[in-house]
């Protein structure tokens, strides 16, 4: 099962999502989209928060605002870290960084680069954030295999499409190429000091 949220404090409203328990985790984890952002508690346990970003968006896009409601959600479902102030809260973009190996336990990650963490101190828990955010919050069952397997089809049929247009540009630029050279060759020959002709400058109608 999978929870989502939406942080309305921007327009359009955005979702936010984790899984019910450590379970759901290996599973975000296993079928997260590249463009994912993974929000957790630093150095202790808590829930995995995902922001997904819209096309064209990068990790720096994220909203202040929509920022702050992730950060206060992934605290507020830490056992431990609900009830601590000055807390550190780390993100990543999923595709980039997360990293899972067969000895980690259920819902365990690691880091590819560490450097590409980034880190925003939480001071308390704001309870006017938590109660807004649980107000829309719903239960899902979703085929997280799925879901991902048809954004990377999509994504596939995008990439052959961009390329077939580009291939057809690139064959009406040369057909025009060509045709501006057939031009330029047609109207060189064409001119009147490049022409030739049999008239010798004899006008003469008398016969021998």
């Amino acid at each position: 099962m999978v929870f989502y949220f939406t942080s309305n404090v921007v327009a359009p409203p955005v979702t936010l999502f984790m899984g019910a328990d450590k379970h759901e985790n290996e599973d975000l984890i296993k079928w997260g989209w590249p463009e994912d952002v993974w929000f957790h508690v630093d150095k202790i346990s808590s829930a995995h928060v995902y922001l997904r970003l819209g096309p064209g968006q990068t990790i720096d896009d994220i909203p202040n605002a929509v920022l702050d409601d992730a950060c206060q959600l992934v605290k507020a479902n830490s056992i431990m870290g609900n009830k601590m102030n000055d807390i550190d809260i780390v993100f990543i973009l999923c595709g980039q960084n997360l990293k899972k190996t067969p000895s980690m336990e259920v819902g365990q990650v690691a880091f590819h680069r560490d450097k590409e963490v980034r880190k925003v101190r939480v001071v308390k828990r704001i309870n006017e954030t938590i109660n807004r955010l649980n107000k829309t919050k719903k239960e899902s069952f979703p085929d997280l295999r799925l879901e991902r397997e048809t954004r990377d089809r999509l994504e596939r049929e995008d990439k052959k499409k961009l390329l077939r247009e580009k291939k057809e540009k690139e064959k009406e630029e040369e057909k025009r190429k060509k045709e501006e050279a057939e031009l330029r060759s047609y109207a060189t020959l064409m001119k009147t000091e490049n022409m030739t002709t049999n008239y010798d400058g004899n006008d003469s109608d008398d016969f021998m």
